[in-house]
């Protein structure tokens, strides 16, 4: 049976579902933060945001390694590294990822200004970028099906969880619309 909470913020809708063991969705509107995808029904899932302290006690647990151009973490500074209200969605993905390659990661890029806009962007919290290793880029293209470029050129990779992984120039740009089967 599905339930609609009415609380206010989605950590409150994610200890309402870890309480009663069961899938809770907030209706559009209701959930915190930036929408995440449509459910069938037409409702939104409800969306979790870390701070950058969580977001990186997250990471550093899974063995994925961050940097940052700027050495810092102001997510008002395109330079730094933020993952200040990244969705925990996003972090589990990026944990996911990693035990299911087994490729040694690290995040280059995060919820920091200067991304492209949009819905699902960094800045909403549905991206991150890697460096582009042997063993990710291997695992990515060898795993995952090819889905054409993106508008950029990016040669663009689907998981089965339906995350997206862009090979840009320099770093992977993987947009988390789930946690990829944590």
């Amino acid at each position: 049976m599905k339930r609609s909470v009415l609380l206010g913020t989605a950590g409150a809708v994610l200890a309402a579902a870890t309480a009663f063991g069961a899938p809770w969705t907030a209706t559009a509107g209701q959930s915190a933060g930036a929408s995440a995808p449509a459910a069938a029904d037409g409702q939104r899932a409800a969306v979790t945001k870390l701070s950058h302290a969580d977001a990186t006690a997250r990471l550093r647990s899974a063995g994925i390694a961050w940097t940052s151009s700027g050495g810092c973490s102001d997510r008002n500074t395109p330079t730094c590294t933020s993952f200040e209200q990244v969705n925990l969605a996003t972090i589990q993905g990026a944990a996911t990822l990693k035990s299911a390659s087994g490729c040694a990661l690290t995040v280059t890029g995060g919820t920091e200004t200067g991304h492209a806009s949009g819905t699902y962007s960094h800045w909403n919290g549905y991206k991150l970028d890697f460096s582009p290793t042997g063993c990710l880029s291997g695992y990515i293209t060898g795993t995952f099906t090819y889905i054409g470029e993106r508008g950029d050129g990016a040669a663009q990779y689907e998981a089965a969880s339906g995350n997206v992984y862009a090979r840009e120039s320099n770093h992977w740009d993987v947009t988390y619309y789930n946690c990829g089967g944590c």
